[in-house]
C-alpha cells in the first residue's frame, strides 16, 4: 500500500512557532475535569505529544501534514456518488423483507481502490483551475469521502412518517412537504451538533471509541505511521487486517446461510425442545439467552463492536442486563406480574388479552382515531416482560442521564464553555487549531432555515401539531444532546429519546398520531443526528481533516441522500403493486413502516394514559423515573467517600440504557458481546497489552468489514434471485438450518394457556359485563 504524502513528514516538532509558544506558555494538566475511568494515569508527564488515552494512541496518528490535498474534485466526485448510491439502495431494500443494509464501512473499503485507480489512470489536467488528479490518493481525501458516504446512508427517519401517512392514514402530500420534512429532521440536528463541538469533540476525554476502529482502518490502508503501533513484533497490521477480513467474509457464509443454527446457537433447547421453562431461560428467539454463545459476529456486534467499547463500560452494560433480565425478569414473569405468563417471556410484539398480536384496526374509527367503545370491547394492550422492563429502563435512563451529568460532568462543561481549541490538553486539538474553524453563525443559519421548514410542514398541512410542540421537541433534543453525547463519547453507549418523546406527546396531545410521529422525530432524531454529526466531527478531528470542507461535505451529502431516498420511495409506491401489503409477492411488505405505524396508534391513538397512568397495568413502570434520578446520587456519594474503589466505574445511565436495544435485540446479542469484551478488553489488554495495542481495533475493523461484504454477497447472489428459492428445497431444510427453529423458544410459547372458561386473560372487559 502506498504511503501517504511524505509519510506524514510534518510531525508535531515542525508546527509553526505560534503553536509552540502557546503550548509552552500554558500549564494545562492532561487530565479530564472529572474522574475519567478511561484515563491512563501512568501517561501524565510522559506523553506531552500524544493522547493520555491508550485507546487513542493505539489507533490515531499524532502527526499531521497540513499541505495534504483534501478538497479535491476526486474526493467530491467519489463522495457524492456514494451519497447517491448507498442511501438509494438502502431505502429500496428498507421496505423489503428479508433486507440488506449497505453500511459505511463498505464505502470506506471500496473507496480505497477507486481512489487509487483514479490517481493511476486519470490525466493531470485542470478544470476551472482545480487539478483533476492532484497526485496519490491520500488519507484525508479518503476520510472526506467516507463521511459523505455515511452521513445519510440509513433510511431517513422522517421517510417512515411519510410512508405511515400514506399507508395507514391515506394522507398523500406533495413532494415539497416531504422534502422539507426530511431536510428539517435530518439537518436541524447538524446545527446543534456544531454548537456542541466544544463539549463533545475538542476535549481529549471525549474519545468516541467507535471512531477508533475507523481510524485504525484508515491508518492501516494508507500505511500511516504513529506512536500507537506498539513494540510487538509479528505480522504487519495490513496483513493482519487482510486475514481477519477474508476469514470473516468466508466464515459468515456458515451462520448467515449454510448453517444458521451457529448464529442462533440455542443449544440447550435442542435437548429439550418442548420444555417451556428450559426454552424460556436458555432460548435466543424468545428466551433469556442463558445458552451464552453464538458463532455469528453480526449478532455479537449488533449493538456495537465489543472490541471498541472500554471494558468498564461493557461491565456496566453486563450488570444492567444480568440484574434486569436474568434476575428481575424471571421474578416478574413467574409471579405472573402484568399477566406475563400468558405471553412469551421476551418478545417485541404487543398482545391482546387472547395472546394474539394486538390488532389495532379493531379500535379505530374511519378517521383513524380511537373508538373508545371498540377499545373497551376489545382489549387493553399487553407487553412481554422484557418489553415492559425495557420501557421502565428507558424512563430510568432519561432521569439518570441528567442527574449523572450534573454530578460528574458539570465542571467539565463549565470549563469547555470557555476554553478554545488550542487550549486543549491534547496534541490532536492543538494540531487542529491551525485550521480555519467553522463560524457558529453558519450552524445558526442552518437551524433557522430548517426551523422555518418545520413550521411550514406542520402549519400548512393538517398534521394537528401546534408550533409549541415543535419547540418543546427541539428543547428536549437540545437539553439532552450534550449529556447523552458525553456518555456516548466515553462509554460507546447512546441513550435514546424515542420512548420519552412518545410518552410526553402522548400525554400532551392524546389521540393525534400524526403529531405524535412528528414530535418523536424532531425530538429523538434531532438529538440522534446531532450526535451522528458530532461523531463525524471527532473522526475528522482525529484524522486532521480541515473543518470547513467537512462542513460543506456533511450538509450537501445529507441533503442529497435525503432527496434520493424520497425519490426512491415515491417511485416504489407508484410502480410496485400492493406496496406494504403483507402478501406482496416480491417481499416489499414494509416491516419497518408497520412497526412505526403500530407505534403511532399505540402512543398516538391509545395513548400512554391508558397504559401507564394510575390504575393501568403498567403504572408501576413510572417509578423508574425516580429510581433513575436517585441511583446516580448514591454512586456519586459512594465514589466520593471511597475514591479508589470500584464505585468510580459505576455509571447508572449506561446500566439503565445500555440494554436499550432490547427489543429488537435480545440476549443473543448482549451475552456473547459481554464475553468477547471481557476476553479482549480486560484479559488480553491486561496480559498482552502490546498485542492489544497493535491489533485490537484492526481485528474489529476486519471482522466488521468481512461480515458487511459477505451479507451483500449472500443477499444478492443467493437470497434475492429467483424470489429466494435458491436452496429452498435442500439446503434450507437440513438439520443445521432447522434445529434451532423446532423449539418452544422459536415459537414463543407462553408458560400458561389462555383460560378456557373465559377465553382471555387480564381484568374483566366491558364486553364480558354486557356493557357494549
Amino acid at each position: 500500500m502506498a504511503s501517504s504524502i511524505s509519510d506524514d513528514k510534518r510531525s508535531t516538532s515542525t508546527l509553526d512557532e505560534k503553536l509552540d509558544a502557546e503550548r509552552q506558555a500554558q500549564v494545562i494538566p492532561a487530565v479530564a475535569e472529572f474522574d475519567d475511568p478511561n484515563f491512563d494515569k501512568d501517561a501524565v508527564g510522559v506523553l506531552e505529544e500524544d493522547s493520555p488515552y491508550p485507546e487513542v494512541r493505539s489507533a490515531v496518528a499524532n502527526t499531521d501534514d497540513p499541505d495534504m490535498p483534501v478538497n479535491t474534485i476526486r474526493a467530491w466526485v467519489i463522495g457524492l456518488a456514494w451519497s447517491i448510491l448507498i442511501p438509494g439502495m438502502n431505502q429500496f431494500f428498507y421496505f423489503r423483507y428479508p433486507s440488506v443494509t449497505v453500511g459505511g464501512i463498505v464505502a470506506q473499503l471500496l473507496s480505497f481502490p477507486v481512489g487509487r485507480l483514479w490517481a493511476r489512470f486519470l490525466p493531470n489536467v485542470k478544470i476551472f483551475g482545480v487539478s483533476l488528479n492532484p497526485g496519490p490518493f491520500n488519507v484525508k481525501e479518503h476520510v472526506l469521502i467516507t463521511i459523505m458516504a455515511t452521513v445519510g446512508y440509513q433510511s431517513a427517519y422522517a421517510t417512515d412518517v411519510i410512508a405511515v401517512q400514506r399507508v395507514y392514514y391515506g394522507q398523500i402530500y406533495n413532494f415539497g412537504y416531504q422534502w422539507m420534512l426530511v431536510m428539517s429532521t435530518q439537518l436541524i440536528g447538524f446545527s446543534i451538533g456544531g454548537i456542541a463541538k466544544r463539549f463533545l469533540v475538542a476535549p481529549p476525554s471525549m474519545i468516541w471509541p467507535a471512531n477508533l476502529v475507523t481510524c485504525a482502518l484508515f491508518n492501516t490502508l494508507h500505511s500511516q505511521q504513529y506512536n500507537g503501533m506498539g513494540t510487538r513484533g509479528g505480522i504487519s497490521r495490513e496483513r493482519f487486517f487482510t486475514f481477519a477480513f477474508l476469514g470473516s467474509l468466508v466464515w459468515y457464509f456458515f451462520p448467515g446461510y449454510i448453517f444458521q443454527a451457529l448464529g442462533f446457537f440455542n443449544w440447550v433447547c435442542w435437548a429439550a425442545p418442548d420444555n417451556i421453562v428450559v426454552n424460556q431461560l436458555f432460548g435466543y428467539y424468545s428466551g433469556l439467552g442463558m445458552s451464552l454463545i453464538t458463532f455469528d459476529w453480526s449478532q455479537i456486534a449488533y449493538i456495537g463492536s465489543p472490541l471498541a467499547t472500554p471494558w468498564w463500560a461493557s461491565a456496566n452494560v453486563a450488570v444492567g442486563f444480568v440484574f434486569f433480565f436474568w434476575i428481575l425478569t424471571p421474578i416478574l414473569y413467574y409471579t405472573n406480574t402484568w399477566y406475563s405468563k400468558y405471553m412469551p417471556i421476551s418478545s417485541r410484539t404487543s398482545y391482546d388479552n387472547t395472546g394474539n398480536a394486538y390488532d389495532v384496526s379493531r379500535i379505530l374509527t374511519p378517521e383513524s382515531t380511537l373508538d373508545l367503545a371498540k377499545y373497551e370491547a376489545y382489549s387493553p394492550l399487553f407487553l412481554s416482560t422484557t418489553f415492559a422492563i425495557s420501557y421502565g429502563l428507558s424512563f430510568a435512563g432519561i432521569t439518570a442521564t441528567i442527574v449523572h451529568t450534573a454530578l460528574y460532568y458539570r465542571k467539565q462543561i463549565w470549563i469547555q464553555a470557555r476554553r478554545s481549541l488550542s487550549e486543549q490538553p491534547d496534541i490532536h486539538a492543538r494540531l487542529m487549531s491551525r485550521y480555519r474553524q467553522v463560524p457558529e453563525w453558519w450552524y445558526s443559519l442552518i437551524f433557522v432555515t430548517m426551523f422555518v421548514f418545520a413550521v411550514v410542514c406542520i402549519e400548512v398541512l393538517d398534521t394537528e401539531m401546534p408550533v409549541w410542540a415543535l419547540v418543546l421537541a427541539l428543547i428536549i433534543a437540545f437539553v439532552y444532546t450534550v449529556p447523552i453525547g458525553m456518555i456516548q463519547a466515553i462509554t460507546n453507549q447512546q441513550i435514546g429519546l424515542n420512548v420519552i418523546t412518545e410518552l410526553v406527546i402522548g400525554y400532551a396531545l392524546p389521540g393525534r398520531p400524526i403529531a405524535m410521529m412528528m414530535f418523536k422525530t424532531w425530538g429523538y432524531i434531532t438529538m440522534y443526528q446531532a450526535l451522528q454529526f458530532t461523531s463525524d466531527f471527532k473522526l475528522a478531528h482525529y484524522m486532521k481533516l480541515p473543518p470547513r470542507p467537512q462542513f460543506f461535505a456533511q450538509v450537501i451529502a445529507t441533503a442529497i441522500a435525503g432527496t434520493v431516498q424520497l425519490g426512491v420511495q415515491a417511485w416504489m409506491f407508484t410502480n410496485i403493486d400492493n406496496m406494504c401489503d403483507p402478501q406482496q409477492k416480491d417481499g416489499f411488505i414494509c416491516p419497518g413502516t408497520e412497526v412505526f405505524g403500530t407505534a403511532s396508534i399505540i402512543w398516538g391513538v391509545i395513548g400512554p394514559q391508558r397504559q401507564f397512568s394510575h390504575g393501568q397495568v403498567y403504572y408501576g413502570l413510572l417509578f423508574f423515573f425516580l429510581v433513575g434520578a436517585a441511583a446516580p446520587i448514591g454512586s456519586y456519594l459512594a465514589s466520593r467517600r471511597w475514591p479508589n474503589s470500584f464505585m468510580k466505574y459505576v455509571n447508572f445511565p449506561v446500566i439503565f440504557s445500555g440494554v436499550g436495544y432490547i427489543p429488537p435485540a435480545s440476549a443473543l446479542n448482549y451475552v456473547p458481546w459481554t464475553i468477547v469484551a471481557f476476553i479482549f478488553n480486560y484479559v488480553i489488554r491486561r496480559r498482552h497489552f502490546s498485542w492489544w495495542t497493535k491489533y485490537n481495533y484492526i481485528l474489529s475493523a476486519g471482522l466488521d468489514s468481512g461480515v458487511a461484504i459477505s451479507v451483500i454477497v449472500i443477499f444478492f447472489a443467493l437470497q434475492y434471485p429467483k424470489d429466494g428459492t435458491i436452496g429452498a428445497k435442500n439446503l434450507a431444510l437440513w438439520w443445521g438450518n432447522t434445529v434451532s427453529t423446532k423449539t418452544a423458544d422459536y415459537n414463543g410459547t407462553p408458560l400458561l394457556p389462555i383460560p378456557a372458561d373465559r377465553g382471555f386473560f387480564g381484568y374483566v372487559q366491558a364486553a364480558e359485563l354486557g356493557l357494549t
